[in-house]
């Protein structure tokens, strides 16, 4: 079963070779091809070039696509979300608005806490359905690949259930899921003052029944001022690592916490946050196989310092965009928006943009391999624009929906 796609426009982010990232000033380059055709055979991408090239397909046509004036992308990927949850926290935000800060409303039982409460309430029905729009959604705004945290439950009942949600997820949509144990998110009510235990608890209880039952592909802690400290997530990561989930970090959202060396100690497959970033983090992170990974939607939404990217691109390095999808602060997994906030608050031009949140965050949630770029060999995850004059209308018309067809795993998703 084929589907062939016609007279593209242009058609974005072609390798003939596939690359595991791109770095420095490699990211402001990007491999298009002008009046394209594109081939997908069952759930894969077969073959592609211009439509000069183009030869009498063998074997079945499912059917034609005509993209006249329209542009084909790789889908999307969203290396780091948050979006099984229950409820919205929207009154936080008004807190937010009124001056009071991320750690003091945590202080007051409002954020993590606040989710972790609601989780702790809601049955594992009630998540799926909840978190199956949320994916829904994301899907028709062109993400094909997202990674989904737990870090809501806070015990190993709740953690559990969050991580059978997302591997029902998996089981049910096109999208391609990978799923990280944060247990170590912020320290629950019940443990507040008694920290260490908690990171006790994590360690004797929580990891190995996680592993046990094989519901995660990464380990996360948040390391961070007031929350989890380098000492605390050495422990964390090296136990989580000896049943084999390798480390994604929160790191260096609210001060230079550490967490972006103890990340790279660890060979975390992504650090994130990043809005505390020197010249001893830039350093930690040449050479390694760490990803830096920028959310600018929470950056946005919480009115926090921007990470210095261009500094880490010019320093030679790689950087990757996630949307941070979580109630309390992004609560959106709209990644054409997070382009369009990487452009405006960032300054990265629109190639950087599209590498950082395709081929980049693709590594940056271990699915490099098979998504993030018009690859032979890849699935087929990918989006037609409606029309647009190119690449750059994407960021700049940045609120509006420019998708108007999304095929994931060589399907049309309606």
């Amino acid at each position: 079963m084929k589907r062939i796609i016609k007279n593209i426009k242009q058609l974005v982010q072609v390798e003939e070779t596939p690359r595991k990232w791109v770095a420095g000033k490699d990211m402001a380059k990007l491999n298009c091809i002008d009046d394209a055709y594109l081939v997908i055979n069952d759930n894969l991408i077969e073959d592609f070039g211009k439509m000069s090239d183009l030869k009498e397909i063998e074997g079945d046509v499912v059917e034609e696509l005509d993209a006249t004036g329209r542009l084909v992308f790789p889908s999307f990927c969203d290396s780091h979300t948050h979006l099984v949850y229950a409820g919205s926290r929207e009154i936080e935000y008004i807190d937010k608005i009124k001056g009071l800060s991320y750690e003091e409303i945590a202080k007051r039982g409002g954020g993590i806490l606040n989710s972790c409460e609601r989780i702790r309430e809601a049955s594992e029905d009630e998540l799926y359905e909840s978190a199956y729009a949320r994916i829904q959604e994301i899907a028709s705004l062109g993400t094909g690949a997202v990674e989904i945290k737990s870090g809501y439950g806070l015990d190993v009942e709740s953690e559990l259930k969050m991580l059978r949600v997302i591997k029902r997820l998996k089981e049910d949509t096109p999208l391609t899921i990978k799923a990280t144990f944060l247990g170590a998110h912020a320290v629950p009510k019940e443990y507040l003052g008694r920290q260490t235990e908690y990171v006790d608890y994590i360690i004797n209880e929580m990891i190995p029944q996680v592993a046990s039952e094989g519901l995660a592909d990464y380990i996360d802690v948040f390391c961070d001022k007031g929350f989890f400290t380098v000492e605390d997530t050495d422990r964390m990561l090296n136990a989580g690592m000896k049943y084999g989930l390798r480390p994604k970090i929160h790191a260096n959202e609210l001060d230079y916490s550490g967490g972006i060396q103890v990340g790279v100690k660890y060979n975390a497959l992504s650090v994130d946050h990043l809005e505390y970033v020197g010249d001893a983090e830039i350093e930690a992170l040449k050479d390694s196989e760490t990803m830096p990974t920028v959310l600018p939607g929470a950056a946005f939404f919480l009115n926090m310092p921007f990470s210095p990217v261009r500094k880490m691109m010019d320093a030679g390095l790689p950087v990757a965009l996630a949307s941070d999808f979580n109630p309390g602060s992004s609560p959106s997994g709209n990644m054409k928006f997070v382009m369009s906030l990487a452009c405006v608050n960032y300054k990265m031009v629109t190639e950087e943009a599209i590498n950082a949140t395709t081929i980049n965050t693709a590594y940056a949630m271990g699915v490099q391999e098979e998504c993030g770029s018009i690859a032979r060999g890849k699935k087929a995850n990918l989006f037609i624009t409606k029309e647009i004059p190119n690449i750059e209308y994407m960021p700049y018309a940045y609120g509006s929906n420019l998708i108007d067809l999304v095929i994931l795993e060589g399907e049309v998703i309606e």
